[in-house]
Order: C-alpha cells, then sequence, then structure tokens
C-alpha cells in the first residue's frame, strides 16, 4: 500500500531477536512519501558484544536506502542503542537525515514531536548502569523467545511474542508504561504540540491522554508494529505478525514453513475424503 508516512523504531538490527524478515516483507508491501526512523534502528549495544548481521538485516538497510534514492524523505533519529549516530547530528547518510527529533506536520494539519523517548526515561537518564543490566536480562528473553518461536514453527505456527506476552503481565511494567506515556505527553504539551510520536519502550499503542495525541510505533523484536499516515491525516498502527498470523499478508519463509503446511494440508484433505 501507499501511504503518505511511515513511522518505524526499535528494529534493533544486529540482534538475534531482530525480526527482520517481517520487517523487510513490511517494507516490501509498503511504501510512502516520507519515513522516521525512531531511534535503536541498529543495536550498537549488543554489536559490540558480538557481531550479528545477516543477510536478512542488510536487505533492511538497503530497502530504506533504496527509498532514499528514489526520493523518498528518511528522517532518522537516533536512541540509546544507536546513540553513536548522536555525534552527527544534521549530517546526511545516503539521503537520510540525523537529527535528534522532528517535527511532523499531518496532512490534516496536526503538529507532532517526534522523539525516540529514552531522555525522558529515569533509569536510562540516571542509572545507566541499571539500564545495560536491563537490557541483558531483557536479550536472555529474547534468547528463550526465538527458541519457543521456533518450536511452534516445528508445528506450523507464526511468529507470536512471549517476551511481550510476559512484559505485559507484569503489573510494575504496566504501572512503567503508563508514567512514561504521561511524561512524554507533558513534554508535547510544553512545547505546543497536538501530540507525541515516540518509541522506546517496545509499547505499541495510540491513544488520546487528556487533549494530545500519544503515539508509540512499538518495535521489530516483540510486536512487529509501525505507524502510518494516509493521505488524509489519520494516523493507524499496523501490528504486521498480528496480520500474517491472520493470513491477510503475505507469510514470509521463516515464518512459516510451507512444506509442513502442503504436508497438514494433504493429510486435512484425506480425513475429508474418508
Amino acid at each position: 500500500m501507499k501511504f503518505r508516512t511511515i513511522f518505524i523504531s526499535d528494529t534493533h538490527l544486529g540482534t538475534r531477536g531482530c525480526q527482520a524478515e517481517l520487517l523487510f516483507d513490511f517494507l516490501k508491501q509498503n511504501e510512502a512519501e516520507a519515513y522516521y526512523l525512531v531511534g535503536d534502528i541498529v543495536d550498537g549495544w549488543q554489536l559490540r558484544r558480538g557481531w550479528h548481521w545477516p543477510q536478512s538485516h542488510n536487505d533492511v538497510v538497503q530497502s530504506l536506502l533504496a527509498r532514499a534514492h528514489d526520493g523518498a524523505s528518511i528522517i532518522f533519529i537516533p536512541g540509546n542503542h544507536d546513540e553513536v549516530m548522536r555525534s552527527y547530528l544534521g549530517t546526511h547518510f545516503g539521503g537520510v537525515e540525523v537529527v535528534a527529533e522532528a517535527e511532523h506536520v499531518t496532512a490534516d494539519g496536526r503538529r507532532f514531536l517526534v522523539t525516540h523517548g529514552d531522555q525522558f526515561d529515569s533509569i536510562v537518564v540516571n542509572a545507566r548502569w541499571l539500564a545495560h543490566v536491563g537490557d541483558r536480562a531483557y536479550e536472555f528473553a529474547l534468547w528463550l523467545n526465538i527458541w519457543f518461536n521456533r518450536a511452534r514453527r516445528l508445528w506450523g505456527g507464526q511468529y507470536w511474542s512471549l517476551s511481550n506476552w510476559a512484559k505485559q503481565q507484569v503489573k510494575r511494567a504496566v504501572n512503567y508504561i503508563s508514567e512514561y506515556e504521561q511524561v512524554l505527553t507533558d513534554e508535547a504539551r510544553r512545547g505546543g504540540y497536538d501530540g507525541i510520536i515516540c518509541g522506546h519502550i517496545h509499547s505499541a499503542n495510540m491513544r488520546r491522554i487528556g487533549d494530545l495525541d500519544y503515539v508509540n510505533t512499538g518495535d521489530w523484536v516483540e510486536s512487529c508494529t509501525a505507524v502510518v499516515e494516509r493521505d488524509d491525516g489519520t494516523l493507524h498502527l499496523i501490528d504486521w505478525a498480528s496480520e500474517t498470523r491472520a493470513g491477510t499478508q503475505f507469510a514470509p519463509r521463516n515464518i512459516l514453513n510451507p512444506s509442513f503446511v502442503n504436508r497438514r494440508a494433504q493429510r486435512r484433505k484425506k480425513r475429508e475424503a474418508a
């Protein structure tokens, strides 16, 4: 589909938990006049600990660069995991503009502050060491998630985030998310914006908080979501993993095992015939 704008964050390219094949499939089937990469696109923290860069991750980068070459506007707002790029604010790389934050005006005239959001995270700001410890624990949870989904694929299942489900069950995590949403909305209000578009906490959401719109693009590790703007200025949250599971979109090969599905279909036909 063709959109006016696509917002993506927290892809964490360079990590084993990154759902790069799903992201590449999303980019193949959707395009826009402008793209906002809302932080943590490449995970510098993980790459410093060990190199992991399969072809699927390169495919995502090449797809974005090709769109910039074709004239699309691509704005990159570094997050805490790719903070090294904050040393290059105001520069362009292959048609990609690097900025600290951005203002986006929708087709219907609303002004949104676009920021990754880590600068409003008290843990990242005041206890950086704790953020790194939490990152290691999160990495372990994603490792479990990978093996869980490999087991699901053996039975013809598609991607489902065990780690995201667990996070939603923890009351403390829910309270943290609620506080984060309120802090960012307050920041947008102080700037005179109509809303805020952010990432960072891997919790996709679109809701009204007071008189402002709070929009979190989610991530491509757990939820596999993006936010799109249509030509009329309306914003929509796309859950690509759910759409793939529902069969409304083409399922990438690593998400669906075609040979297993074919065998299962054949067995079903035999049972029906009997």
